[in-house]
């Protein structure tokens, strides 16, 4: 049993309808999507910890999920050419990549998924700099993204030309060789 905190309205106060600081979920998937409104409460912070909603923070995560979509595919939602079928990171990214998929595996399990997302953002950003970025570590970035952001993941899976569910296909594995580091 795991009891989960609250999510406080923006006044700090517990959300409640007769105090009128109830936020339509609705409206927020209107605006920013299903994925987006998902990621932010998860990265509220510690499942367990009461938080504060914030509407506008809600922006930081989808600003994220839109940032991943750029990295995969072009304006004219073809795969981006950086991604190549073969080809490798610096050191440093690749190195990260692990890192990125043993901690999120790790705060999967132990229901720290505001650290997961973190995480990735982390990841994403030091992909964002490499001049290619192989296809490999792309769907590797999309299964650890599909437990918090199923359906931009499966939408960007099945765009990279994957024909299987992202749901349905392994969690990627890390090698504990390139977890060390090397200074």
């Amino acid at each position: 049993l795991f009891h989960q905190g609250i999510i406080l309205g923006e006044d700090g106060v517990k959300m409640s309808k007769s105090r009128g600081n109830v936020v339509n979920p609705d409206d927020i998937i209107r605006d920013y999507g299903t994925d987006s409104l998902r990621l932010y409460l998860m990265f509220l912070g510690p499942l367990e910890a009461m938080k504060p909603w914030n509407t506008k923070g809600i922006e930081g995560v989808h600003r994220f999920l839109k940032k991943v979509w750029r990295e995969c595919l072009t304006e004219e939602g073809v795969p981006n050419p950086r991604i190549a079928a073969a080809g490798t990171l610096t050191p440093d990214t690749e190195k990260l990549r692990h890192e990125t998929i043993k901690k999120v595996g790790d705060d999967i399990e132990g229901l720290r998924f505001n650290t997961a997302i973190s995480q990735m953002m982390i990841l994403v950003n030091a992909l964002q700099k490499e001049p290619a970025v192989p296809r490999s570590a792309m769907l590797d970035l999309l299964r650890l993204l599909a437990p918090f952001a199923p359906h931009i993941a499966e939408e960007l899976w099945e765009r990279l030309g994957e024909s299987r569910p992202v749901m349905t296909t392994d969690w990627p594995s890390f090698d504990l060789a390139k977890l060390v580091a090397s200074t």
